[in-house]
């Protein structure tokens, strides 16, 4: 067995284990938020209790730091552009603890898109590089003073730049007008803000990968993780990580999840995976064949990134219930299926109804009352003209 089989192994429960925690953390939320419901709260407002006294939180957080230590011991037994891409196995353990964990239903096209993926990762680790290479600090440093890497970097940055100006032009058009967009400029602005994000957020797996080889290279010879060059390292990544969550977490604030998370997801794999390509010269490895073959198990697993985005509401209804108020028990989704079946939404609805109802009758009431007097004097004359 090869040290990237046992490479992509790691990689692969890492993975699940982030996704088992992130489920849990969500979990743990839900259970909050629904505490907090049940409790009541003082002035209006609902009391919550420290996330931590929560169990489901607590495991949670321990399995999501235990995935991500798993997934940065991986990066010293196989190649970056193969863990980058089999990172997405994250969406197919997701749907499957979504509906164990948040009692989440499972759509056909969450399947087709989970075939995709699945298909795709099969192509990647059947055809991808399989070396695993533990360089020492001066070839590292070697290949960051490469011309072709050096190359790269400026490439990178010019797409940094384009992409950033496309971004800002976009903001000045929305600031300015203050009209509606055209359509294109709907794609086009959080499309700009992903590549952006994954061009630099993904250099983030570079720094790991190194690392994670200095830390291969110190256990098996008298290498010496005090050196100047792996505390570079290390500041360098926390740079790009920090720069990648913080641009993930506006990403999600400024635009519409069903956009920017598939964004978000390929452009950061798509780089991660170019700069394994270039800086390892990943490339050298695949012949023709095996080069088309990742190429289109790429492509599968981006069109399955690309279907898992959630189904825009009909009718261009807002969906205003906050995430972490859906509650994970079958008996609220009754409830809530209920809700949905019945002519009348919510409390608010069935108090504009009421209210609506009561005003007909005032109103009719007020009508009679000013009419009657000439209703009666109508009779009188009636009778009067009979006599």
């Amino acid at each position: 067995m090869g040290d990237w089989v046992i490479g992509a192994f790691i990689n692969l429960f890492g993975s699940i284990a982030i996704n088992f925690g992130t489920n849990l953390l969500k979990l743990g939320h839900d259970e909050r938020e629904r505490h907090s419901i049940l409790g009541g709260g003082l002035n209006g407002k609902a009391i919550l209790r420290p996330i931590i006294s929560f169990q489901s939180w607590r495991i949670g957080i321990l399995f999501f730091a235990f995935g991500n230590a798993l997934n940065f011991i991986s990066f010293g037994y196989a190649a970056q552009s193969l863990l980058a891409a089999l990172g997405s196995v994250q969406f197919v353990s997701n749907i499957a603890f979504a509906y164990l964990v948040l009692n989440k239903t499972v759509t056909v096209k969450v399947l087709v898109a989970t075939t995709f993926i699945v298909f795709g990762n099969t192509f990647l680790v059947a055809f991808g590089n399989h070396q695993s290479i533990v360089y020492t600090q001066d070839q590292l440093a070697e290949k960051y003073s490469n011309i072709t890497f050096l190359f790269y970097c400026l490439l990178l940055l010019v797409v940094v730049a384009m992409h950033q100006y496309v971004y800002r032009r976009g903001e000045l058009l929305l600031a300015i007008s203050g009209k509606e967009l055209m359509r294109y400029w709907k794609l086009l602005l959080p499309f700009s803000f992903a590549v952006v994000s994954g061009a630099i957020g993904s250099c983030s797996v570079l720094f790991a990968k190194s690392l994670s080889n200095l830390l291969r290279l110190s256990m098996s010879s008298s290498y010496r993780l005090d050196s100047w060059f792996t505390f570079s390292i290390l500041v360098l990544f926390l740079c790009t990580a920090g720069f990648w969550m913080t641009r993930l977490n506006d990403g999600l604030a400024q635009f519409d999840a069903i956009l920017i998370v598939p964004m978000f997801q390929i452009a950061w794999t798509f780089f991660s995976i170019c700069t394994g390509f270039v800086y390892f010269q990943e490339y050298q490895a695949l012949n023709a064949l095996r080069t088309v073959m990742f190429v289109l198990g790429m492509i599968s697993v981006f069109i399955g990134i690309s279907l898992l985005a959630p189904d825009e509401p009909k009718g261009g209804e807002a969906v205003d219930i906050p995430l972490t108020s859906i509650t994970s028990s079958k008996a609220n989704t009754d409830v809530e299926r209920l809700i949905e079946d019945s002519p009348i939404k919510n409390m608010k609805s069935l108090a504009r109804e009421m209210a609506t109802k009561a005003l007909d009758v005032v109103v009719g009431a007020k009508v009679v009352q000013t009419l009657a007097p000439y209703w009666n004097g109508i009779k009188r004359w009636n009778r009067n003209l009979v006599s």
